[in-house]
């Protein structure tokens, strides 16, 4: 609040000192009209600029309208009519917008004196060389409004300047030293910028120097040069959040009018705590974050013996215990009757911080102690009379602290108690214990607890009549929502009780909060039309309602009019079961900037008509919904999106070239967009600001040009194209990204893309190229990517020649999949080097060599080793049991020979079952609100049931060991049967002998075992009938002997699972075994009926008789029994007969 002040202190001072101008163009009646070639510049600079919400709208040059001394953000001189005032302030919902805006046309207006383009929407632009041509600026305001690069030397020609504000924008560079000649200049901010470097001595030359801000420059580096110590005028001085190093005092102790010192999260180091007492001046001083300004004892003590004037202290994580916040209170010190504002958050302080506070200072309006050691072991809790707001949260709470004498004072107005294991017990209290704080609290935040039932909602209805702001999110409230709590909360304007487990529908009375305006219930279980829910809430507070979050719940029916919510800001129905269109009304929310309804049933077409009005729409997203989404090839959208989601919906088949108006995208989903086209040129420009790209799924076509261009600089850009028809080489830009995944498209060269010179590759975490055309050999210059690289995934393309030697260099490599190429030689051993490797698929390849003993010495990390289908040969090394957490091992159709290891037993991963077994839910990894880092997915190839399968993240579950077609000799070792984790087993077609290890019977979680084509011999372990869960076993064409057990599970299995073994017998094969008796019907069977041929035979003659009966008696009985029918009968014979012979 301090800081603020300052600023509109300094800008108003400067406002007022222009004695000569008028108020917002409103002269006097003589006032001279403007120049017009002034008049002419400002209608160049308007024409570079967007301007969606009529900030600019009486800029015009109509004849009525030509004196631009009249125009809104104008002031001239009246005595000359050159314009001095250019005030274009913007705010988070109007502003001006444009890129590479041309601020040059403003050069005619040399004797402007003010300017402040400040919270626009300048994406791109970066601040003009020639800025320092306006010779005649006192104030240049250009904070918040997305500028780049660096900050123009010639700044520093501004020798009237006064007020420079560069804050909150995207600059880079270091800070000029000329600025330094900026000897009039009183304020200074540079902060939340990516400035680097050192802080120029030159700086120490601003003798009028008040106020300096250099804070969230996490680059600047070094020591504070001393000269900043002759700025004898500073009252303000920020350093926080910079990667300033050295010792204090830097000079610091020079500066004796200081009232504001912050030095948050730094380097510094304290040799001397004299200097303090030159700050007598200082209200306000934050050293919190900075792990070594408090190494010295005596830290604590002397901020409370030499600065007698403190009213703000932030002593957040410095490890503080309560003697050291003791020792800050010391007999003689002044700080217990002025500090009023005291942070300790973040230090090891316990419950007496209490009682020690209410000893030495009574007077504390705002205390903050999160993140502490405190536990409230009895409700006790002294009164602090001034005391406003109080921070608790992340600290241990479970006593009863509402009851008796929890007592707070009559003038809390915020509490907040997050995160404090807080049970619905802690709730029983009664009203006299609380009443103090009944009236007074407006803020209450008890989110992050245990709380279960509706007993919160009982106390808050019935203790806290003037809450204005509830937040009861991440709890475990269940059951429906109470009927009365909507009824007596008159003033609430803010409801979070999002991540609950809220059930049913919504109570009609929380429509009675007519004072509602943000309501978060997402992430719970509500149910109901969404209609009704609609109609309930908004009957008398629709025109103040900003926000309605309803994402994953389980809401139905259509989409309502929402027309009369004229004040929603954002609105958040995704993950719901709504269905139906969206409605035109959509767009009648002219206030709306966030619109959320992914993750449901609508369909149907969305067009202009939807978003036409919605001019300050900063997010859409309408992802996964049957939507057809058409606007018309010429359509300028009103808005400038941040976010767009627009997965599988249908944009196609063209390319949308509505996206070349939308210049500040940071996250853009079109993936599975039924997009046929090439991609114009102009949108991988776009590629400089967006973090997260999805056009994945389409039939995206052409080569990616290979542009100059430089991406989103902060190691977290996104770009996934996956599942496309790109062709040709991979453009060297792409390997700027963090993670890129181009797979299942037909690029042919990699080389280009890795190797070529120059290219920034520092923060490429997960490359998959997989099922492309890429051709040649393996690149080898891996070495640049060795502090980024985790995952590489280049599997099914054409790839031959060997693994290079350099792909050692890896060091964080945790996935290496190279399977399915035509890749030869052996496993470099610079492979070793990569200890953090989790996977290693190099299947299907021509690979030939011994397995090498550094895998299982150096990769004991290792969850899924695949080798199958290469030429290696050799014996399997006895070190590759050293792979304790191993979940797959795949050694399949090589040359190996020898036994078995029995230490493959010691594989401990797979002694453990997985207690869930059930289908991994696999939703979108990239959206709106959320990414997943772990986007690529661990897959492999295996033989499952007779089938090569590819598995996607099988570590999970899929517990397997398969050694098949290969020259294995010798018994299975018994060992493997205590693998109790196995979900698969394969020793098929090898030249193992003896008999099948009966301990296979513990194997309880196995699905899947084939010990096929082998000369296992003896009897058929009756301990496999355990096995519940066995979908595939496969024992054919071994020696096995005896009859098979058909207990339990294995009486499922048919023939084909036993067929080849000659000496087996029994069902379910048509064997007998020796001894099998013929099989006849019991004797009561027959006495109580036939047997089987009898009852045939007795039916078969039964039926003759009957038919015989029919038969004759229906043709010829009404003959011999009626005369018409024996006439007509006789007359037809007749007819016949002379037929025939004639």
């Amino acid at each position: 609040m301090g800081t603020y002040f300052l600023k509109v202190l300094f800008a108003v001072l400067l406002c007022f000192s222009h004695t000569k101008l008028s108020i917002l163009g409103l002269n006097s009646p003589s006032h001279t009209k403007c120049i017009e070639r002034e008049r002419q510049a400002l209608l160049n600079f308007k024409h570079g600029l967007r301007d969606n919400f009529g900030m600019l709208s009486t800029w015009s040059d109509v004849e009525n309208n030509r004196d631009c001394c009249t125009w809104k953000g104008i002031e001239c001189d009246n005595e000359t009519g050159h314009i001095h005032m250019l005030q274009l302030r913007g705010s988070d919902v109007r502003f001006l917008s444009g890129y590479n805006i041309g601020i040059f046309s403003l050069l005619e207006l040399k004797n402007m004196e003010y300017l402040d383009l400040s919270y626009n929407a300048f994406g791109g632009s970066q601040i003009p060389q020639h800025m320092g041509s306006f010779k005649s600026l006192r104030y240049l305001n250009l904070s918040h409004s997305r500028f780049h690069g660096a900050i123009s030397y010639e700044l520093g020609n501004l020798s009237k300047l006064e007020y420079l504000d560069l804050s909150s924008n995207d600059l880079g560079g270091t800070i000029p030293s000329l600025l330094g000649k900026l000897t009039r200049l009183r304020y200074l901010d540079l902060s939340s910028n990516d400035l680097g470097g050192t802080i120029p001595s030159l700086l120490g030359k601003l003798a009028r120097l008040r106020y300096l801000d250099l804070s969230y420059n996490y680059e600047i580096n070094g020591e504070v040069p001393y000269q900043l110590g002759n700025l004898s005028q500073l009252r303000y001085l920020d350093l926080s959040d910079t990667s300033l190093s050295g010792t204090i005092p830097f000079q610091v102790g020079n500066l004796p009018i200081l009232h504001t010192l912050r030095l948050v999260a730094n380097y510094f180091e304290v040799i001397d705590l004299k200097w303090l007492s030159s700050l007598s001046s200082l209200t306000s001083l934050d050293l919190s974050h900075s792990p070594n300004l408090l190494s010295s004892p005596q830290w604590t003590q002397m901020i409370g013996d030499l600065i007698p004037n403190l009213r703000e202290l932030r002593l957040a994580d410095q490890s503080l215990s309560d003697d050291n916040v003791a020792s800050l209170f010391s007999s003689h010190s002044n700080i217990s009757s002025s500090l009023s504002i005291l942070d300790l958050s973040e230090n090891m302080l316990t419950s007496s911080i209490f009682q020690l506070l209410f000893n030495y200072s009574r007077n504390l309006q705002e205390l903050y102690l999160s993140n502490n050691n405190i536990v409230l072991s009895s409700p006790q809790f002294p009164n602090f009379p001034s005391l406003v707001s109080l921070h608790l949260s992340y600290n241990n709470m479970t006593s009863l602290i509402f009851q008796e004498i929890f007592n707070f004072n009559t003038n809390l107005q915020e509490l907040s108690l997050r995160n404090c294991s807080l049970t619905d017990g802690s709730f029983l209290a009664t009203f006299a214990s609380v009443k103090n704080f009944s009236s007074s609290l407006v803020t209450l935040d008890l989110s992050q607890n245990l709380l279960k039932s509706s007993v919160i909602f009982h106390w808050i209805s019935n203790f806290t009549t003037n809450l204005h702001v509830l937040r009861l999110g991440e709890n475990l409230i269940g059951g429906p929502f109470p009927d009365g709590f909507g009824k007596a909360m008159n003033s609430l304007e803010v409801l979070a009780l999002d991540s609950n487990n809220l059930q049913g529908e919504i109570a009609t009375s929380l429509g009675n909060i007519c004072t509602l305006q943000v309501l978060s219930l997402s992430h719970n279980n509500l149910s109901g039309k969404i209609s009704s829910f609609i109609q309930k809430i908004s009957w008398c507070n629709g025109h103040i309602f900003e926000s309605l979050q309803l994402s994953d719940n389980r809401f139905t029916g259509m989409l309502p009019n929402l027309s009369n919510f004229t004040a929603l800001s954002m609105l958040d129905l995704s993950n719901n079961q709504l269905i139906g269109e969206i409605p035109k009304s959509i767009g009648l929310l002219y206030e709306l900037r966030s619109l959320r309804l992914d993750g449901n049933y609508f369909e149907g077409e969305v067009n202009e008509f939807h978003l036409r009005n919605l001019t300050i729409l900063s997010n859409l997203d309408l992802t996964d919904n049957s939507l057809f989404v058409k606007f018309e090839t010429t359509w300028v959208p009103p808005f400038q999106l941040f976010n767009l989601g627009l997965g599988s919906c249908k944009l196609g088949p063209s390319f949308p070239n509505w996206l070349l108006n939308q210049r500040y995208l940071s996250f853009l989903d079109i993936s599975d967009a039924g997009i046929d086209d090439f991609v114009p040129e102009w949108f991988w420009n776009k590629l400089q600001s967006i973090s997260t790209i999805n056009m994945s799924s389409n039939s995206l076509k052409g080569s990616i040009p290979n542009l100059p261009i430089k991406l989103i600089d902060d190691g977290e850009t996104i770009i996934t194209l996956r599942s496309n028809q790109f062709e040709g080489e991979i453009p060297a830009f792409l390997s700027q990204a963090y993670i890129l995944d181009l797979s299942g498209n037909m690029f042919s060269n990699l080389n280009t893309f890795l190797c070529i010179k120059n290219t920034t590759t520092k923060f490429l975490f997960s490359l998959d190229l997989s099922n492309n055309q890429i051709k040649g050999q393996l690149p080898n210059c891996w070495k640049h990517l060795k502090d980024s690289l985790a995952y590489l995934d280049v599997s099914n393309n054409k790839l031959s020649g060997k693994i290079p030697q350099s792909m050692g260099t890896l060091l964080n490599l945790r996935g290496l999949v190279l399977r399915n190429n035509m890749i030869t030689g052996g496993l470099p051993i610079t492979l070793k080097n990569c200890t953090d490797l989790v996977i290693l698929d190099v299947s299907k390849n021509l690979l030939s060599s011994p397995i090498p003993l550094w895998i299982g010495e150096n990769l004991q990390q290792l969850k899924i080793l695949s080798l199958r289908a290469n030429q290696f040969f050799g014996s399997v090394p006895l070190h590759l049991c050293y792979l304790w957490q191993i979940h797959l091992l795949d050694l399949s159709s090589n040359n190996l020979s020898g036994r078995i290891p029995k230490c493959l037993g010691n594989f401990t991963a797979m002694m453990e079952r997985e207690t869930d077994t059930g289908e991994i839910v696999r939703g979108r990894k990239i959206t709106l609100t959320s990414t997943y880092y772990d986007i690529y997915k661990l897959n492999v190839l295996l033989t499952w049931k007779g089938q090569e399968q590819v598995f996607l993240n099988p570590d999970i579950f899929l517990k397997s060991i398969d050694l098949s077609t290969n020259n294995f000799t010798g018994e299975i070792p018994r060992e493997i049967g205590y693998l109790l984790g196995l979900v698969s087993l394969n020793l098929a077609r090898n030249n193992l002998h003896g008999e099948i290890p009966s301990e296979f019977g513990n194997l309880t979680g196995l699905d899947f075992l084939d010990l096929s084509k082998n000369h296992f011999s003896g009897k058929i372990p009756s301990s496999l009938s355990k096995i519940d869960g066995l979908g595939v076993l496969n024992l054919s064409n071994n020696d096995l002997s005896g009859r098979i057990p058909r207990e339990g599970h294995l009486q499922t299995f048919d023939a084909s699972s036993f067929e080849g073994n000659l000496d087996l017998c029994g069902e379910p094969l048509s064997k007998s075994c020796p001894g099998d008796k013929t099989t006849t019907k019991p004797r009561e069977q027959i006495v109580h009926g036939k047997d089987d041929n009898s009852v045939f035979y007795e039916a078969l003659y039964m039926s003759l008789g009957i038919g015989f009966f029919v038969g004759f008696w229906g043709l010829l009985g009404p003959m011999l029994l009626w005369q018409p029918w024996r006439i007509v009968y006789l007359r037809f014979l007749n007819g016949l007969t002379d037929y025939i012979y004639l």
